[in-house]
């Protein structure tokens, strides 16, 4: 007769889960068990749980599938719940196990004792105890269910010794995942497509959720004469082989972006949970399509609103729709998004040796020299805006990062779990020099797990967005350094392969030789700390904002440091 957790391990099986993410504990010691006997999962053994989450969010994301991580009781799994967090905001399908200590001493303030439940009621979209083998597997297969239709996290909470207790032997059975064809109705429809139509203006905002409906985007902008903006989690579905792309929009993107929202008639926005309220338009009228109706009008008012998937209303549009002779919107909008690349690519430059490097130039060339099917992460902060500018998607290429959460430290714990799915596809992560120490042990679990993943680290000894933010709200920058190691040699000192660039000039050989490398590396290159992200348009409080910065930064005696911006900048006033 199977114990609880040799069921559990049997099921995910049957599943197709082929790694389970976690640190082990004694509280977890049947299920670690049931894993050994049964051969067929691997054990991914991470230095911390909250890399563990992360790794399954990573893998989620990049398979579409049912990831998996677990955490000891008490502390071992509340350090699953940033991660958990972070898979839950993104949509991805995550089972977490969290142990829980004896069942005999839940409510006595036992050792490690904490109420699970209600800690990941908020970050899961179902979270339940087993208290008794009999809620088995009924108890797993729905956990199962709700993780995987409505892409989020599952909790099941399992005190050691339920996981050990026998039950009755029942066939493992794998939960297929339903794939509806949602449209909205005729009449909605018809009313859309009459707006659409009597606009020679329309700008599509598109996000995560046009992913697997390029072509039927592309195909309506082309019906529309309409410029596609992409959200950040839109970009990798959206931007590649997209002739109406014109960048993105928000604080990360481009003015190009801002412009083709700002200047249209009507805003259809597909799949898209942008967040910025600023960004949006506000006289054009906006449509929204969303398969989750409660979406709908979160971030800003609509005038439509569309439930259906992106791929079967964009589809249904082109149909219905004539093709837009007036395209002067989008000839204008196509126009100002070259100026801009153009722009930004200028800003792309070596800097000359003894000065800090250009992060722009530094993101440049790591996507000319990666692989056409590359998986990025990146870490929140100004890693994220050089990827979101810098990075050419490809149609096969992936880029994650916390982008809904906003959590630090996420780009090397995701790149392990995307890693983890294919050992021979390269993964490479954009770390601030912030979140990668935030994790620093996790670069052993690459080693450990023989996980090649290849860490490019944006050292600028300090936590560079937060600075800019203290700046633009005009404050003296504080509390914001860094001081650092050379990240090359605690890579070499962690078994990785470490290197080192502080000229402009070494760079694109040594970039060669690290993407080259069979195994895990990390590459430390010195940047520069005073370059500005700009964002796409300037406001008037946060023009105050920085005339307000540098007027207390010379009366507290920093004026150099305003000397050290201006120098760096000077490319971007141009």
């Amino acid at each position: 007769m199977p114990n609880v957790a040799e069921h559990i391990i049997d099921q995910l099986d049957v599943q197709g889960v082929r790694r389970i993410y976690g640190v082990p504990g004694d509280s977890l010691n049947g299920l670690t068990d049931a894993l050994r006997e049964n051969g067929n999962i691997e054990w991914v053994h991470h230095r911390h749980e909250e890399g563990a989450a992360f790794a399954a969010a990573a893998e989620a994301e990049i398979t579409g599938e049912l990831a998996v991580c677990v955490g000891s009781c008490g502390p071992g799994n509340l350090h699953l719940i940033n991660g958990l967090y972070d898979a839950n905001r993104s949509r991805v399908p995550v089972l977490a196990i969290a142990a829980h200590i004896p069942t005999e001493e839940i409510g006595s303030n036992y050792f490690q004792e904490t109420h699970p439940v209600e800690v990941f009621r908020g970050c899961s979209v179902y979270a339940e105890q087993v208290s008794d083998p009999k809620q088995m597997p009924r108890l797993l297969r729905i956990a199962m269910r709700e993780a995987i239709e409505k892409r989020g996290v599952a909790v099941l909470v399992i005190s050691g010794d339920v996981a050990l207790a026998d039950m009755a032997r029942t066939q493992a059975q794998a939960i297929v995942k339903a794939n509806p064809r949602i449209l909205p109705s005729e009449a909605e429809l018809d009313r859309v497509a009459e707006v659409l139509e009597g606009s020679s203006k329309v700008t599509i905002l598109a996000g995560a959720g046009v992913a697997g409906a390029h072509d039927e985007v592309v195909a309506l902008a082309d019906k529309l004469a309409a410029p596609i903006v992409h959200a950040l989690r839109g970009k990798e579905h959206i931007e590649y082989d997209n002739p109406f792309d014109v960048g993105m929009t928000g604080l990360l993107g481009f003015a190009s972006g801002a412009k083709a929202i700002d200047e249209c008639e009507v805003l259809l926005m597909l799949g898209t949970d942008f967040p910025y309220q600023q960004f949006y338009p506000q006289q054009a009228t906006i449509i929204q399509v969303d398969i989750r109706g409660e979406q709908i009008g979160k971030r800003t008012r609509v005038d439509i609103p569309l439930v259906g998937t992106v791929k079967d209303t964009a589809a249904a549009l082109v149909e219905m729709l004539p093709t837009q002779t007036k395209r002067k919107h989008l000839e204008n909008a196509l126009e100002h998004y070259r100026k801009t690349r153009t722009k930004l690519d200028e800003l792309a430059t070596p800097s000359r040796d003894g000065a800090a490097i250009h992060p722009q130039y530094l993101a440049r060339l790591i996507d000319e020299a990666a692989d056409e099917d590359t998986i990025f992460t990146a870490d929140v902060g100004s890693p994220v805006i050089w990827a979101a500018r810098y990075l050419t998607m490809t149609g096969k290429r992936r880029v994650l990062g916390s982008f809904n959460h906003g959590s630090m430290a996420n780009a090397l714990c995701h790149a392990l779990g995307a890693q983890a799915v294919d050992r021979k596809r390269q993964v490479v992560a954009f770390a601030g020099d912030g979140g990668l120490t935030m994790m620093l042990g996790e670069l052993l679990t690459a080693t450990q797990n023989k996980l090649p993943v290849k860490v490019v680290v944006f050292n600028n000894s300090s936590l560079n967005f937060v600075e800019l933010e203290m700046k633009a709200a005009g404050f003296v920058t504080y509390a914001t350094d860094l001081q650092n190691p050379d990240f090359g040699a605690v890579a070499t000192a962690s078994g990785l392969k470490g290197y080192r660039v502080t000229n402009a000039s070494q760079l694109p050989d040594t970039i060669k030789e690290f993407l080259a490398h069979d195994g895990p590396a990390v590459l430390d290159v010195v940047t520069d700390r005073q370059e500005l992200s700009m964002p796409p348009a300037i406001k008037l409080e946060q023009a105050k904002g920085f005339a307000l910065y540098a007027i207390r930064t010379v009366l507290s005696g920093r004026g150099d440091e305003l000397l050290d911006l201006a120098k760096t900048n000077w490319r971007q006033m141009f």
